[in-house]
């Protein structure tokens, strides 16, 4: 199946639907840009693969201190080290369950595959192109949802 417009903001849609519903806080979601060169990730994500009408990945990309204030107000604790990473893969897992239930409601049928947390500096090249999200969550820090697609 070809990736059409439709497909990328029913997946950009779903993204911000997904943020909004996850986290607590009220959150500001930048306009989308296409990425054509490899991104660099600086400390901590989480990778989900997306298999079924469309293929590709959905990165999530922030620092251990955001994911860490994410966690202490979903949960009410601070999370750090292993359980913080944890919560990393959880909170990616969350986010492309969600995103996977808003595509199929658009038609869209998308299946997931389990999530891999990503710690340090690492970079990510291999797709086709891929389009980035740029999310402040008030008070906390930004988020980089980056979803890359494989034609």
């Amino acid at each position: 199946m070809t990736v059409t417009s439709t497909h990328v903001q029913t997946i950009l849609n779903g993204s911000i639907q997904s943020l909004k519903t996850l986290i607590p806080m009220n959150i500001n979601i930048q306009p989308p840009s296409l990425l054509t060169d490899p991104f660099i990730q600086e400390e901590i994500g989480v990778l989900v693969g997306l298999t079924g009408d469309i293929k590709g990945r959905v990165i999530i990309d922030s620092t251990t201190s955001t994911f860490s204030a994410i966690g202490t107000k979903m949960f009410g604790m601070n999370l750090e080290g292993e359980m913080l990473e944890s919560f990393t893969g959880e909170f990616g897992n969350m986010f492309a369950g969600n995103l996977s239930i808003k595509a199929s409601e658009q038609n869209l049928k998308i299946d997931i595959t389990p999530p891999t947390v990503i710690v340090g500096n690492t970079k990510l090249y291999g797709f086709e192109k891929a389009f980035k999200l740029p999310t402040m969550v008030e008070d906390i820090g930004f988020l980089n949802v980056l979803f890359t697609v494989d034609e």
